[in-house]
This record gives C-alpha cells, sequence and structure tokens, in this order.
C-alpha cells in the first residue's frame, strides 16, 4: 500500500516546489522593477487600467423613457393622394371688335318764329262832315254805309265798295268818296306786309244847334 502512494506524494511535491520557486522568482524581479523605475509606468498602466474600468462601470445616464407600445390594432389613417387633374377648356374666341361710328346728329331746325299778324290801319280819315251833302242835309236824311275797302302790301287802295246800304244813294256815294280819300297802313303776316281787305262803317248825323 505504501509503495502505491510514494509516486503521488513526489509528483506533489515537485509541483509545490515550482510553485515556491516561481513566487520567490516573482518577488526578485519586483524588487529589481521597483529599482529599475518600471514599477512606476507599471503602476501609472494599472491606474490607468482601473481609470477605465471605473469610467466604463459609472452608472449610465438617465436615458429618456421608451416610446409607448404601438396598437397594433389601430391601424393609421391611410392618406390618399389625389392626382392632378388637368382639364383643357378650348377658350372661346372673343366676338369680333364692333367698330361704333357715332353719327353727328344734326339738331332739328327750329320751328319758325310764328309773328301774329297785324291788320290794316287807318292812318288818316277826312272830317264825315266835309262829306255830308247839302241836301241831304236839309232833307235831314241820315243813315250809316258799310265800305269795304282792299288795299295792297304797299297801302294804296285798290277799290271802295258799298256792301251796306244807308238807304239813300246820295249817302252811299258819300261814303265811297270819304273811303277813297283815307290812308291806310297794310296788314301784316308772319311780320311781312300783306294785301288785305276791311269794313269801313260811315255814319251821318244830323246834330241840333
Amino acid at each position: 500500500m505504501s509503495s502505491y502512494y510514494q509516486p503521488h506524494n513526489q509528483s506533489y511535491l515537485s509541483r509545490r516546489g515550482i510553485a515556491f520557486l516561481g513566487i520567490i522568482v516573482l518577488h526578485i524581479f519586483l524588487i529589481w522593477a521597483l529599482i529599475s523605475g518600471l514599477a512606476t509606468s507599471g503602476v501609472r498602466y494599472v491606474q490607468t487600467i482601473l481609470q477605465t474600468n471605473i469610467i466604463q462601470t459609472d452608472k449610465p445616464k438617465d436615458l429618456p423613457p421608451p416610446p409607448p407600445p404601438v396598437d397594433l390594432k389601430e391601424r393609421p389613417p391611410v392618406q390618399v393622394i389625389a392626382p392632378d387633374i388637368n382639364i383643357t377648356v378650348p377658350a372661346e374666341a372673343p366676338p369680333p371688335i364692333q367698330q361704333v361710328t357715332t353719327q353727328k346728329v344734326e339738331p332739328p331746325p327750329a320751328p319758325p318764329r310764328i309773328v301774329p299778324g297785324t291788320p290794316a290801319k287807318v292812318t288818316y280819315a277826312p272830317d264825315v262832315r266835309d262829306y255830308y251833302p247839302d241836301s241831304e242835309r236839309r232833307a235831314g236824311h241820315e243813315g250809316r254805309t258799310a265800305i269795304k275797302v282792299c288795299i295792297d302790301a304797299a297801302g294804296k287802295l285798290q277799290s271802295a265798295d258799298v256792301t251796306q246800304s244807308s238807304s239813300f244813294p246820295a249817302l252811299d256815294e258819300a261814303a265811297q268818296k270819304m273811303a277813297k280819300a283815307m290812308k291806310f297802313k297794310p296788314a301784316t303776316s308772319e311780320g311781312r306786309p300783306v294785301a288785305t281787305c276791311v269794313s269801313l262803317p260811315v255814319k251821318f248825323e244830323l246834330h241840333a244847334g
């Protein structure tokens, strides 16, 4: 039984010796590193590793809250873009421009001025007593005779006719003579003298005294 366990104990002892030897070598290396200054760079390297680990292990900043979950049951509205429809309508040709000719309308001529006509006027008449016959006076004859006198545009006597008798021929003849001795102003029509005829009464009367 003792012979069976001996090789195992020997290998175990050899491993312990190697580990012990390694520890001694490591101590020697550290002592040398401290002496040669490698320890300083090693410390810096270790600090850098520690800082890197510390920075990496820092607590992350607060992240924004996650978006709300999408409700798959509600469908988003479908946007339908209407296509552009271009409808071309033929433009109607403008009507031809009509030239309006303005004709000057002459005002109607003014109506002729109506001038009222004027009758013939007696401008001179002799005294009827100068034509009263003496025979008729003595006989006491009285009467009234109407004489139609026609004159031209110049006012000259054209005729003198008895239109109404006094019943005494001498008195009628005396009335005609008296009418022919008269002077007249011609009648006018529209401002111009015209020929006309007028009726003149000649009255013969006897006065007492």
